[in-house]
């Protein structure tokens, strides 16, 4: 699987490390809340509002540079406009691994 980083946005600060930080404070800011409500809505089967909570968990996985897990939140999303939860196991994988890379960042 491939590994957060912070390549994007070290690109966009152009070497303003506070910039850097502030942006990384959010992600970890928001990124536990937007989770939990992912998982609230799929235990409920609300599978729509869940392609909404997946739909805005994207923007953190690009901006972390994970392209193969933006691609595979894409697949999910569509999959849960559509009722089906195909790809759920790969999602919550890379949530798994953005939680792990927040705790050492």
């Amino acid at each position: 699987m491939e590994k957060p980083n912070l390549s994007y946005i070290e690109s966009m600060s152009g070497g303003d490390k506070a910039f850097e930080q502030k942006l990384i404070d959010i992600i970890k800011k928001e990124f536990p809340e937007e989770k939990q409500v992912y998982f609230d809505n799929i235990a409920a089967s609300n599978f729509k509002a869940a392609a909404e909570n997946v739909h805005k968990l994207k923007h953190k996985i690009s901006i972390l540079g994970l392209t193969k897990s933006y691609d595979v939140a894409v697949d999910y999303e569509n999959n849960l406009i559509e009722n089906r939860t195909e790809g759920k196991v790969e999602f919550e994988a890379i949530l798994q691994n953005i939680t792990s890379f927040l705790k050492t960042h």
